[in-house]
C-alpha cells in the first residue's frame, strides 16, 4: 500500500509539489480557499465602485473580489495574498523569471527543475508584438537612457491571449498559466482535494509528523499522514510552524511595490499587458504596471483608468522580525528607485509637480525558515521533523526582488522528488521520473484550468 501525504496550499509551491508527489504516494491537498472566480467588471464598473465611497479600506476589496486577501503592518503596509485554488498565481502578471542565485550560492542547483518548467510551461515573450504604442515608446526611451530593459518572459499562450491587461483580476480567456494545471494533472493521478479547508497545526510526536489537524467550516478533525509538505505561502506556513510549536526565524521579507505615476491622456495601461519589461537595478526593479490597488484606494489616482501611467519598484529588502518597519537602507533604496522613476516620466513630457505615489504594498513575503549550506542536499530546515516539509518562499535565504513564482515551483518540484526518494517506500524503480503524455486541461470541478 502507498504511503499517504498531505500537501498545504494549492499555490505555486503546493501544485508543484503535489503534482509530483502524486507519482508515489497517496495525496490529499488542502486548501483554505475555495475555487477562484475571476472578477469580471468592466473597467467602467470597477470606477463607479471606486467612487462610491463605500471602500473605505484596502481590506475591502475581497468584498468583490473574495481570492484577493489584503492586510496591513503597523506602519501601514498593505500586504496582498491569493487564497483559493492556484494561490497567488491566479492573482499575478505571469512572470517567468529564474531567480535561484541566493540558493546556488549555498550549493542548490535546480537545473533539471528549471529546464522541465521550461519546457512544460507557456513561456516566452512573444506578447511583444502587442505592445500599445506608450509601453513601446517607454521601452525605447529606457533603452537610450542605457537602463538596459528587457521584455518580461510571461507563462501566457500568446495565442488565446485578448491584450485586455486583467491578468491580477483573473485571466478572462485562459491565455495565463496558473498553478491549476498542476493541481488537474496531481488530480488525474489520484491525488484528493479539499478545498475551504484550513490547516491549524501539524500533530507532531516522538520526533515525526502523524498528520495535522484542520477544520472545515464547523467541523474540526485530524488527518493522519506519513508526509506532511507545508507550502500555505510565506506568512501561512509559518504561521502553521509556530502554532505547531517550531520556532520559526524572524527573518520575514515582503518585496515591497510602490508605483510612481502621472496623468497621460488615453495612456491605456489597464488594457496593456501588466509588467511587459523589465529595468534591473542593484537591489529592486522597474516596469511599467498599472496597479489596481492604489486605483481603487488612493485619494492621488481619482483619474479615470485609460488617463493614468505608471512604473513599478519592487524592492528586494531586508529581512527583518514581522511586524518591523522597513529599515532605513531600505527607505534610502526605495527613494532612490522613486527618483529613477520619476527621472523617466519626466523624459517623457510629464512636469515634475503632475508626479503622484501609489499605495505602498507586498505580495512575496518568504524567509521565515531559510535554507543554509547545510541543508543544500536535503532541502530540509533542521528544526523540522524528519517528514516535515516546507516548499514555498518560507525557505528563500533572502529576498529576490523580482517575480519569485518560477523560483519556486523548481524548489518545490525538487524537494517532493526528494521525499519520493526517501519516504515513498517504493522501489526507485517505481518512482523515476516519467514526462506527462497528456497534459490538456478538462473541465470540471476542481478540474478547471482557466
Amino acid at each position: 500500500m502507498r504511503r499517504t501525504a498531505i500537501v498545504v496550499g494549492a499555490g505555486a509551491g503546493g501544485a508543484a509539489a503535489a503534482r509530483e508527489l502524486a507519482r508515489a504516494f497517496d495525496v490529499t491537498i488542502m486548501e483554505a480557499g475555495g475555487e477562484f472566480r475571476p472578477l469580471r467588471l468592466p473597467y467602467s464598473v470597477l470606477q463607479t465602485i471606486r467612487g462610491s465611497g463605500l471602500l473605505l479600506d484596502e481590506r475591502m476589496i475581497q468584498t468583490v473580489y473574495p481570492a484577493m486577501r489584503l492586510g496591513k503592518t503597523r506602519d501601514g503596509m498593505v500586504l496582498v495574498r491569493g487564497r483559493g485554488l492556484g494561490g497567488s498565481t491566479t492573482l499575478c502578471t505571469a512572470n517567468a523569471l529564474r531567480m535561484d542565485g541566493d540558493l546556488q550560492a549555498l550549493g542548490i542547483r535546480l537545473d533539471e527543475e528549471f529546464a522541465e518548467l521550461e519546457r512544460e510551461l507557456p513561456i516566452g515573450t512573444g506578447h511583444q508584438r502587442f505592445w500599445n504604442a506608450d509601453t513601446r515608446f517607454l521601452f525605447e526611451l529606457c533603452r537610450e537612457m542605457g537602463l538596459s530593459p528587457s521584455p518580461m518572459p510571461k507563462m501566457i499562450d500568446t495565442r488565446r491571449c485578448r491584450h485586455c491587461g486583467r491578468c491580477v483580476l483573473g485571466c478572462p480567456t485562459g491565455a495565463k498559466w496558473d498553478s491549476r494545471r498542476f493541481l488537474t494533472d496531481a488530480l488525474r493521478r489520484g491525488a484528493r482535494l479539499l478545498p475551504r479547508t484550513s490547516v491549524e497545526r501539524v500533530a507532531i510526536a516522538g520526533g515525526r509528523a502523524n498528520g495535522v489537524w484542520a477544520r472545515s467550516g464547523v467541523i474540526r478533525r485530524f488527518f493522519p499522514a506519513d508526509l506532511v509538505i507545508l507550502a500555505a505561502g510565506g506568512l501561512g506556513t509559518p504561521a502553521i510552524l509556530e502554532r505547531s510549536g517550531i520556532t520559526c526565524a524572524p527573518s520575514l521579507f515582503v518585496d515591497p511595490v510602490l508605483c510612481v505615476a502621472a496623468h497621460r491622456k488615453n495612456a491605456f495601461q489597464q488594457h496593456e499587458i501588466p509588467m511587459p519589461f523589465a529595468i534591473q537595478r542593484e537591489g529592486y526593479i522597474l516596469s511599467p504596471y498599472f496597479d489596481l490597488l492604489s486605483f481603487f484606494f488612493n485619494p492621488g489616482w481619482r483619474a479615470p483608468a485609460s488617463d493614468i501611467i505608471s512604473l513599478m519598484i519592487k524592492l528586494a529588502d531586508t529581512p527583518r522580525a514581522p511586524g518591523e518597519p522597513l529599515p532605513a537602507g531600505d527607505r534610502d533604496k526605495l527613494a532612490e528607485a522613486a527618483e529613477l522613476a520619476s527621472e523617466i516620466l519626466r523624459c517623457i513630457g510629464i512636469p515634475k509637480e503632475e508626479i503622484f505615489f501609489g499605495t505602498l504594498n507586498a505580495g512575496h513575503p518568504g524567509g521565515r525558515l531559510p535554507l543554509s549550506a547545510r541543508e543544500a542536499a536535503s532541502l530540509h530546515p533542521e528544526s523540522l521533523p524528519e517528514n516535515l516539509y516546507a516548499a514555498d518562499a518560507t525557505l528563500l535565504p533572502a529576498s529576490l526582488g523580482n517575480p519569485p513564482i518560477l523560483t519556486i515551483m523548481a524548489l518545490a518540484r525538487r524537494i517532493a522528488r526528494l521525499c519520493i526518494r526517501q519516504l515513498s517506500g517504493l522501489p526507485q524503480s517505481h518512482v523515476a521520473y516519467q514526462p506527462d503524455g497528456d497534459t490538456t486541461c478538462r473541465q470540471g470541478r476542481y478540474y478547471i484550468c482557466g
